[in-house]
């Protein structure tokens, strides 16, 4: 597992010459991982390296926000937008509480609010995962039990958090760059990835995305989070690209069975084989409390783009060269 924030293992064979263009992959992690998203991207355009003009950007939940924002407005504007946002109350937290690898973010006793709500989610989402037999296994048992909440019934309930997401998007259209948005069809456990060309809004498929605990109405369709189709990254859609560059607030971890392959150390090592150069940047040890059990704080948002902005400016220089080449 690479624990590093920042890794410089690239495949050592020629691209091959059919794999072309630059992909970014925006991994998902909560308010917080959307707030160090945004502070890392714009910490590197600050330091004169743009990586929203990639050929490809992935983005999956907190990350397929993350997507939609940068297709609308510059990064330095996103990442004062949220330093300047009104003080939102501090809710109690563990600094402990964060995912590991193999399992749900573990927590004292104190834990209360939206930690509270995140470490019930873990705790649910866990059996799921321990009684599923293989990822599509996961995804329609997760897309079951997302059916079972009175939220997916709930009209008022889906007409507020597509509001919500939508307040958050400085434009409601699709960019002109291809942008994919990850998804899982809640009733057949399949992956869905929206584009410009699949007729549904950027809204929804935003939503869609970041839709965890309840199944997310368009059209016909019910669709969950689409960390539950390969991790939180979903990298692999990244294959054919020759730069690929992936944020990952959650830093890597997976809490699936390592043999089923959804870690994006597997999907790393795919992309090499196939012929791209793959850089990850993840959270910085000090800054690993911010996510898991707090990824909903939105109280330590300012401080999650604080610290993603000081790393993104800090390895504008080392990947300028894999970025720009």
């Amino acid at each position: 597992m690479n624990t590093t924030p920042f890794s410089t293992q690239e495949n050592p064979a020629t691209v091959p010459k059919q794999t072309a263009g630059k992909a970014l992959v925006l991994g998902g992690g909560g308010s917080t991982g959307n707030a160090w998203l945004i502070g890392v991207i714009a910490g590197m355009f600050d330091a004169g390296m743009d990586v929203t003009t990639a050929d490809l950007t992935v983005g999956t939940s907190a990350g397929s926000t993350a997507a939609a924002q940068i297709a609308g407005a510059s990064p330095s504007e996103l990442y004062a937008a949220i330093l300047a946002a009104p003080p939102q109350p501090q809710q109690q937290r563990s600094p402990e509480a964060t995912a590991t690898r193999s399992g749900p973010a573990q927590s004292g006793p104190s834990q209360s609010g939206p930690a509270r709500h995140v470490l019930d989610h873990l705790e649910r989402t866990r059996k799921i995962i321990e009684a599923s037999t293989d990822p599509a296994d996961m995804r329609r048992r997760m897309g079951a039990a997302a059916l079972e909440s009175a939220a997916s019934a709930d009209e008022s309930r889906q007409s507020q958090w597509r509001a919500t997401v939508a307040a958050r998007l400085p434009t409601l259209q699709w960019p002109q760059r291809t942008v994919l948005i990850t998804a899982v069809d809640a009733r057949t456990g399949q992956p869905v990835q929206f584009d410009s060309h699949s007729g549904v809004e950027l809204a929804d498929a935003v939503a869609a995305s970041c839709s965890s605990g309840f199944a997310y109405s368009i059209g016909d369709g019910r669709y969950i989070d689409g960390g539950y189709r390969a991790n939180a990254q979903n990298a692999d859609l990244a294959a054919g690209y020759a730069r690929v560059l992936v944020l990952s607030p959650f830093g890597g971890r997976t809490r699936t069975p390592l043999e089923w392959g959804m870690d994006l150390a597997t999907q790393v090592d795919e992309l090499r084989a196939g012929g791209s150069r793959v850089e990850t940047i993840f959270p910085e040890s000090r800054a690993e409390h911010m996510f898991g059990a707090n990824a909903m704080d939105a109280s330590m948002r300012p401080a999650a783009a604080q610290a993603g902005y000081e790393q993104g400016r800090a390895l504008a220089e080392q990947l300028d060269g894999f970025w720009n080449s």
